[in-house]
């Protein structure tokens, strides 16, 4: 007779409620071609034993058909899903990998380092907390990594470790590793980062990626996966002022009127005053009320239903703020587009603009210049093509509210719809108001559909991209 234990005696509870309370962690690994970005990926998914044994079979099988390893396994193959990218062995979609350890969760977006991938590139970017710069030791910095470290920059990531790859290589020489370093700090000194963490690796041997390196004992640092585990996470949205894009007006019954959506920077709690744009109205929040009863307090992250002391006339689209730092209302954009259509994008174009949780008709009125993304100076241009970064101007329908990106990613960011193909054409960063904010005269209709998903355009974005 087989006696099964019963859930309790595994401990289910305490196991789920662990994982459940775990940080989770967006990454982007970027550098060259060659520089090892999908083998670093494929060795962290490797040594934290993420893959089940059928895979290491089926990678087994592959590396002998599409490796580049010879008789070895290619872990790059864990993450270069597709045929092209086989065959050619480089990376030109993005690759979302999940994986997780005892403390915390990840996400990593494996990113292209062709430039005639730049958009692909800024999808992985514009939601990644940490961005993993990869350097060949061999070849010490490049163009392409002066390239992605600007990019990353221009898209609001505050922290890199830069993976100095294939140490093993160049026999771990120490007087290598400091010039890249050095050379690499002096380059990114006016890019704004908040930290910049060196690490020598071998992503092929793995050394330094999971567990510290017996080849280099000069590096007294921790290896890549202890400082992905404790590099702090959304430092910048847990500090600034509290945001909260409405998705869906929660009304069960005449007695019960809240503002559902997921907070995207700042802490609220019962008592504070808040303003409600575009409309501009003041309000004091009664309740935070959740599925499982009503919280003291609510935290960047969180999805929540807000109900207001006050009778507010807010709908899908507005965005409940705290009033001693009120959103910016305003129908006249200053922005930076990542342009992602293979179409050009002409001054008088008339797209699709999803800002939170609204979208309206934007018109470009101005294209100012294009961006060189090595070297970060404009030019001034009339129109922009496939992979370009340019700053435009957009005059829109209606007022909504907005951030500056640079201030609060998730509401400053947002995404430009082709009106036919309803494809996205631009991944888009609020740079400054144009025109001197002031109140919408209406409201966005409560018939829009509800869609559940992160307040702010980037991540819908995301999706657009690939096809979700």
């Amino acid at each position: 007779m087989t006696i099964h234990q019963s859930p309790e005696a595994f401990g289910y509870d305490s196991f789920l409620a662990a994982h459940q309370s775990k940080e989770v962690l967006r990454f982007i690994t970027c550098g060259s071609v060659d520089d090892g970005k999908s083998t670093l990926i494929g060795r962290l998914l490797h040594d934290t034993k993420q893959i089940f044994d059928d895979q290491v079979t089926a990678l087994q099988r592959d590396s002998r058909k599409h490796g580049t390893q010879g008789a070895e396994i290619d872990l790059a193959l864990l993450v270069d899903g597709l045929q092209a990218e086989r065959e050619q062995g480089i990376t030109i979609d993005v690759a979302y990998r999940f994986f997780s350890t005892d403390k915390r969760s990840f996400i990593v977006a494996d990113t292209p380092g062709h430039e005639q991938y730049t958009r692909n590139m800024a999808t992985g970017a514009s939601t990644a907390d940490v961005a993993v710069i990869l350097v060949d030791a061999r070849q010490g910095l490049t163009r392409q990594t002066r390239r992605h470290a600007l990019l990353v920059s221009l898209l609001g990531i505050k922290r890199v470790a830069l993976a100095v790859n294939k140490m093993d290589l160049v026999g771990w020489s120490q007087d290598k590793f400091a010039a890249i370093t050095q050379a690499f700090d002096a380059f990114a000194a006016p890019l704004g980062f908040t930290e910049v963490r060196a690490i020598p690796l071998s992503a092929k041997n793995g050394d330094n990626v999971v567990l510290p390196g017996a080849a280099v004992p000069w590096y007294t640092g921790t290896p890549l996966l202890q400082y992905l585990e404790e590099v702090p996470v959304r430092v910048e949205e847990q500090a600034a002022p509290f945001r909260m894009a409405v998705q869906w007006v929660n009304r069960p019954n005449s007695e019960f009127r809240g503002f559902a959506g997921l907070i995207a920077s700042g802490r609220v709690a019962p008592g504070d005053s808040v303003v409600i744009a575009p409309s501009n109205r003041t309000s004091t929040i009664a309740r935070i009320y959740t599925a499982d009863g009503d919280l003291p307090h609510a935290v960047e992250g969180q999805s929540v239903t807000l109900v207001l002391a006050d009778e507010v006339d807010a709908s899908r689209g507005a965005v409940i703020a705290a009033a001693s730092a009120p959103i910016r209302v305003t129908d006249s954009l200053d922005a930076r587009l990542f342009w992602a259509a293979e179409t050009e994008l002409n001054q008088g174009a008339t797209l699709l603009a999803k800002i939170g949780t609204v979208t309206v008709n934007a018109v470009v009125s101005t294209i100012r210049s294009r961006l060189d993304p090595e070297t970060g100076q404009a030019e001034p241009v009339t129109r922009l093509v496939a992979n370009d970064i340019g700053d435009v101007t957009l005059t829109l329908d209606r007022p909504v509210p907005v951030d500056a990106y640079a201030q609060n990613r998730d509401t400053g960011g947002f995404i430009l719809i082709d009106r036919e193909t309803t494809d996205t054409a631009a991944l888009g960063l609020v740079q400054a108001a144009s025109s001197a904010p002031k109140p919408a005269e209406t409201n966005v209709a409560e018939s829009e559909p509800f869609e559940p998903v992160k307040s702010g355009g980037l991540l819908s974005g995301i999706k657009r991209l690939f096809g979700g």
